[in-house]
């Protein structure tokens, strides 16, 4: 911050509607982060290639003249041991890839080729799909559809975190999209929480089995009075984030694929966090997909909570300050190395002194005594049951 002579307004400049210093500090030191990473906006294959390897502008021009045979040589057998050249050359003597969907067409434009791939969600046809935090099921009933009509045998596993009498609540159509999605074979479970599969008994048996995962614009869920990004709250989406990938990892296969649907300029669950989440659980990043771009873009877009009783995002009533042309699909691939993790860092909820000590969010028309103290203690109590692992994401 001293470096980049950051200095926050102070709560007597705050005008209505702009961001507490709190805020704008912590947005600011996030934002330095995020400079030395992929970033958030479309990172093609090359692109991530070239940033996970550290390779130069000069290497961007060789990989974007290969062909798709030749191209995707390079991105499996490479590894730091050899140099690029030496791989080219033993690309071009190597025999395309007979059987599978990746060695089609070995002579087309390499970076054309492979940039198709997720664009057109050709995806493993034999192992099973697992779609977790679809409010209304209507990206599952896509995918199901997409699945059926490529003549895949994997399984859709649709989930909500929401309970049925609740969906019934907010979306009328919601039994006739689940009998539908069984229509299409599919398997649907409801109040799951994606961040702790492993100990739900719904997923027995599913360990290394999954081919493909799909999380669109996660959310850890609103905290009354305070924004996304503030500094009391932000934790609970970066934590997010970090559970869902290391929950993953007992049960997608390796080489299956993760994609986590979000805003770039997003504020509560940052790409950062996606990319980070990813990257500390061996989930390696190998493209960022402009979402509208995406074969699966078109479904029923949800609020994914109450408000979903009475307007939805395609009524017009669309996300504050996110424009559709900033979503991305983060694309993760999993590349496990064999080596047993430790245990998975997480951010850990402000003190109840901190809490005490907020003077916006909900605490800005709070009287300073026992009103302060009381909810200081309720939203403690909350966090500190969150972080222990109940009622995470």
């Amino acid at each position: 911050l001293l470096m980049k002579t950051f200095f926050p307004g102070t709560s007597s400049e705050k005008p209505s509607g702009a961001i507490h210093p709190s805020q704008g500090s912590t947005g600011c030191v996030l934002q330095l982060r995020e400079k030395s990473s992929v970033g958030g906006g479309a990172v093609d294959m090359i692109a991530s290639f070239r940033f996970k390897w550290k390779l130069g502008v000069a290497d961007d021009a060789v990989l974007r003249k290969l062909c798709h045979k030749d191209l995707r040589h390079v991105f499996d057998k490479y590894d730091g041991e050899k140099t690029l050249a030496e791989v080219v050359e033993e690309a071009k003597v190597a025999e395309p890839l007979q059987g599978v969907a990746v060695g089609c067409m070995p002579d087309a434009p390499g970076s054309a080729a492979v940039g198709r791939f997720h664009r057109l969600e050709l995806i493993d046809p034999c192992a099973d799909a697992a779609v977790f935090g679809d409010a209304n099921l209507t990206f599952a009933l896509n995918l199901a559809r997409h699945r059926k009509a490529l003549g895949h045998v994997g399984r859709v596993i649709a989930t909500t975190f929401e309970s049925l009498p609740t969906l019934r609540e907010r979306y009328q159509e919601i039994d006739d999209t689940i009998k539908i999605l069984q229509e299409h074979y599919a398997e649907v479970y409801h109040e799951v929480d994606c961040t702790a599969i492993p100990s739900n008994p719904k997923f027995k048996g599913l360990e290394g089995s999954l081919g493909a995962v799909y999380y669109n614009f996660p959310h850890a869920g609103s905290v009354g009075g305070f924004f996304d990004g503030h500094p009391c709250v932000n934790w609970r989406h970066e934590n997010l984030m970090r559970l869902f990938f290391r929950a993953l990892r007992t049960f997608v296969k390796p080489g299956g694929i993760v994609k986590v649907a979000s805003n770039m300029g997003a504020v509560g669950v940052r790409f950062s966090y996606i990319t980070g989440g990813a990257a500390e659980n061996e989930f390696c990043h190998t493209e960022t997909v402009p979402f509208l771009q995406w074969s699966l873009h078109r479904y029923g877009r949800a609020y994914g909570d109450r408000r979903d009783a009475y307007r939805r995002p395609s009524d017009g009533e669309g996300y504050n300050v996110q424009r559709a042309e900033k979503d991305m699909v983060y694309t993760f691939r999993y590349e496990p190395s064999g080596k047993t993790l430790g245990p998975q860092p997480f951010r850990l909820p402000p003190t109840l002194a901190t809490l005490m000590a907020c003077e916006d969010g909900p605490f800005a028309n709070q009287a300073v005594g026992e009103p302060r103290k009381k909810l200081a203690i309720q939203l403690h109590k909350r966090f500190v049951m969150e972080v222990s692992g109940v009622h995470v994401g």
